[in-house]
């Protein structure tokens, strides 16, 4: 299995990248392209050693490079010889399975839309988040949409259930994930016309395990696997409590160097703050898909490191053994077949 890896994106590209993709060659047996500069790749590919791999690492040549500044549709349709775009090309052409890059999200958004083209039936595509849940000591869930689509119809709604649903059996092997909607209520009755609309459709929908309406003061500690949400409230939600978790363990922190007694106890404690913070580490969950377009694409975290990239590329080689495109098109297929209520 090949896998595209975009050598310049990233505030650490591309040398995180790239210790990142020599980390998971010694021991996962995949092809890892990575695509940029070839001298600035063999320079770094250099201080490591690599004689003795379960993979291979390889390099697609490419000559430009989309920043994070850059508009997202001007940047694709200008720079066709960015390592984002080639990385993305690879998956269109049929010659990697997947694509990963820490670069500009917008424009790997417009890079898949418009190269790979949207899953038939699918409206608009996802971004997805792994989000740590507080109830369940390494416990998760995912948020979708995370930020692409501020404002969603019923139908948008349901196909991101459904493409969650897949992605979350495929990736991480849960069966029949349970599935939330965000709203201000648990009742079926509470919300916009549009969430009531939702409500009743992923009720009546066997395929999906729907358990109900989440209220936000629910969405840490819920039971769910999937929750659904339009862009943005998704991303007012990743936000608020990337920022919130944040926040207390500096209040906590604070407080522990208020006194030598509460220091003293700090240090007795010290290590399950360490255990706190891997909660809300993003690199636990590999890379972010986007899903609805035709083919593999990652967004890893902006400021990936090497281990976060590692744990990316093994995520990207377990999801591309199994067929998620072909499955979401299978799925969106049927629920286009289903008679319209009268």
């Amino acid at each position: 299995m090949k896998i595209a890896v975009d050598a310049h994106g990233g505030d650490n590209a591309p040398s995180a990248v790239i210790e990142g993709s020599v980390l998971a060659a010694k021991d996962i047996p995949a092809d890892i392209v990575l695509v940029g500069c070839p001298d600035v790749i063999e320079a770094e590919l250099a201080k490591y050693d690599t004689s003795s791999l379960a993979g291979s690492i390889s390099i697609e040549p490419s000559t430009q490079i989309i920043e994070n500044e850059d508009s997202p549709v001007k940047a694709v349709r200008s720079k066709p010889d960015s390592s984002m775009v080639r990385a993305i090309d690879m998956v269109k052409d049929g010659r990697a399975g997947a694509v990963l890059s820490a670069g500009n999200t917008g424009a790997l958004m417009t890079g898949a839309l418009l190269h790979l083209g949207r899953i038939k039936g699918i409206e608009r595509p996802a971004i997805v988040a792994m989000m740590p849940r507080v109830s369940t000591v390494g416990g998760f869930y995912m948020l979708l949409d995370a930020g692409a689509n501020s404002e969603c119809r019923s139908s948008n709604l349901v196909s991101f259930a459904h493409m969650g649903s897949i992605y979350m059996s495929a990736a991480f092997g849960i069966d029949s994930p349970r599935v939330g909607l965000i709203n201000i209520g648990a009742e079926e009755t509470k919300g916009t016309s549009v969430l009531k609309e939702t409500f009743q459709i992923l009720k009546s929908d066997g395929s999906v395990n729907f358990i109900g309406n989440v209220e936000a003061r629910d969405i840490p500690s819920c039971e769910c696997d999937i929750l659904v949400c339009d862009g943005f409230t998704g991303n007012v939600v990743l936000k608020l409590q990337e920022g919130l978790a944040m926040s207390m363990l500096r209040l906590i922190k604070s407080k522990i160097y208020e006194s030598s007694m509460s220091k003293l106890g700090g240090l007795l404690i010290k290590s399950k703050f360490a255990d706190l913070k891997k909660l809300t580490d993003y690199s636990t969950y590999g890379a972010a898909p986007i899903l609805g377009v035709k083919g593999l694409v990652f967004k890893m975290h902006g400021s990936s490191d090497s281990g976060a990239v590692r744990n990316a590329i093994a995520k990207a080689v377990k999801v591309s053994e199994r067929d998620v495109v072909g499955e979401i098109t299978a799925s969106m297929e049927k629920i286009n077949e289903q008679p319209a209520e009268a």
